[in-house]
């Protein structure tokens, strides 16, 4: 047997709504009706209150107690002002209880029912009593000639007549309670028709447990994910996209605009139309961007994906420079074996001597750059890169030169400072002056490697056309490039890791001839590289 499925939020808001107006209409017209119950009897006893003493205190009454046949003169009167101020009964009656008047004639002359001992002593007074109409409110009064009582005034509305007032009364209110309690209905119907869109039907047990599983995806998926409202200020942010954009707790609410992220990254977060995946750098990162609008009749905001490309960039520098050297050694293998066949061919035309010296000189061309760098550069990372580019730069028509003064110890590099980080900057740095420097006449690219002042000074210098000076920092944007579409990577690569690093690079012009541009990087070894050259 399938159970029930709990009913969604909106229906049991609904329900409770509906109860709980219902109640408090219920409550109103309740007390309203013993509110104008207790109104309508305090009314008519000042009414009857009033009429009793106005006949009381009036020359005409005292006047006709006076004569002879005080009924002749008070019948009339007192049905006049009864049928006037809507009285049910005014009785005027001797000391003794005998009616004088009475709206039925037959009762004149007949005993009054009812108390009259206070207003014989002087005194009026109002009370509830059947007589010869029925339950009434009514109130007895005194006539006084002097200081003499002469006669007594009853002045009564019967209970049928207040309970008639009321129920009208009542029926007026209830028309307005269930008025008040349809508009009440349709007005949480139409609320709750809307909180049951936002909620897609769904109870409190699933709006509860989708909460807790958004809140562990969040914090699950590795990804970053931005959530940004109609505003452009970030709604939501998980761990992910806190540590690629370098942000903290404190970006959530604030717009886009103000979190100081590179310009090309803010605009495509701003953007209204979709982005898809875009490379975007920041000071340490490379992501990759994905932006897509949250649309319901109008644009709600936006939800963005940031994705890390910086091992893959760097994992394909690695991938490109291994594929330069590689193509390097294979045309180093092939004029090796064209060396080789000179040298094969000389001996067999019984050139020795020639085949010797030319054999010679081309193993001391070879070994001096070897030699150079493996004496110069102890450590192993960048003495390797140094070789391999400079076969690189060899079969490209650029010649590489190691700088005299360039002196650096094995170890001395902190394990603070990743050799992958070196590979970026001075890789990127040499295949930069490279590709200035070739095809000019005397192409050569300068390196400087040496440690000074506790901080890692690496320099390249080539022989190119140099760098505008109003370019200077925009070389290092990414996609600026001189060499067409497709390339200008590099140099943000090297900001970046350089960054990363805590260190400096700058860009200067060459003053020696022929020109051309110099990089300076500057990374800081720390307190422990300071502490071993001293001691050294």
């Amino acid at each position: 047997m399938r159970l029930p499925r709990p009913r969604s939020l909106a229906a049991q808001l609904f329900a409770m709504q509906v109860v709980l107006v219902a109640a408090v209409v219920a409550g109103c017209a309740l007390f309203a009706y013993v509110t104008g119950r207790a109104h309508t009897d305090e009314t008519a006893r000042k009414q009857v209150l009033a009429t009793a003493h106005a006949l009381a205190d009036s020359p005409s009454v005292r006047e006709a107690i006076r004569t002879s046949d005080p009924s002749a003169a008070l019948q009339p009167y007192a049905e006049r002002v009864r049928l006037d101020t809507g009285i049910d009964f005014i009785t005027i009656m001797n000391p003794r209880g005998i009616r004088w008047t009475h709206p039925d004639p037959t009762q004149i002359g007949m005993p009054f029912l009812g108390r009259t001992e206070p207003a014989l002593k002087g005194g009026t007074f109002t009370e509830t009593y059947t007589g010869t109409l029925g339950p009434s409110v009514r109130a007895v009064t005194p006539v006084k000639d002097g200081d003499r009582i002469t006669g007594l005034v009853s002045v009564g509305i019967t209970v049928d007549r207040i309970s008639s007032e009321v129920t009208q009364q009542v029926k007026v209110l209830a028309v307005a309670a269930g008025a008040a309690l349809v508009l009440g209905g349709l007005g949480t119907y139409v609320i709750n028709a809307r909180l049951r869109r936002h909620t897609h039907g769904m109870n409190a047990a699933e709006l509860s447990r989708m909460h807790d599983y958004h809140q562990a995806t969040l914090h699950a998926v590795r990804e970053g994910l931005l959530m940004l409202d109609g505003g452009r200020r970030i709604a939501l942010m998980n761990d992910g996209g806190r540590e690629l954009l370098g942000l903290d707790e404190s970006a959530v609410g604030r717009p886009v605009s103000g979190l100081g992220l590179p310009a090309p990254l803010t605009g495509a977060l701003l953007a209204a139309e979709p982005r898809v995946d875009e490379v975007h750098m920041t000071d340490d990162r490379i992501v990759v961007v994905n932006t897509r609008p949250v649309v319901g009749g109008e644009q709600r905001g936006t939800v963005v994906t940031l994705r890390d490309h910086t091992e893959l960039q760097a994992l394909s520098g690695e991938l490109d420079s291994e594929r330069g050297f590689t193509q390097a050694l294979r045309s180093q293998a092939h004029e090796a074996a064209n060396r080789l066949h000179t040298v094969v061919s000389l001996i067999e035309l019984g050139r020795v001597e020639q085949a010797v010296e030319f054999a010679t000189a081309e193993l001391e061309l070879a070994q001096a750059l070897t030699d150079r760098v493996v004496g110069a550069v102890g450590e192993p990372v960048l003495a390797a890169l140094l070789l391999g580019k400079a076969a690189q730069a060899n079969e490209r028509g650029v010649e590489l030169v190691l700088a005299e003064d360039s002196r650096i110890d094995d170890g001395v590099l902190p394990a603070t400072l990743p050799a992958r980080d070196l590979v970026t900057i001075l890789g990127n740095l040499i295949d930069n002056a490279v590709d200035a420097a070739q095809g000019g006449e005397g192409a050569r690219v300068t390196v400087t490697a040496l440690v000074e002042n506790g901080e890692l000074l690496l320099g390249v210098r080539d022989t190119g056309a140099g760098v505008d000076p109003g370019d200077r920092d925009e070389v290092f944007r990414r996609g600026w490039s001189t060499r067409g579409p497709g390339r200008g990577l590099g140099l943000a690569l090297v900001r970046q890791a350089v960054h990363r690093a805590r260190g400096t690079v700058e860009l200067t012009r060459t003053q020696e001839p022929p020109g051309g541009a110099e990089f300076v990087v500057r990374l800081p070894l720390g307190a422990r590289l300071a502490g071993a050259e001293v001691s050294s």
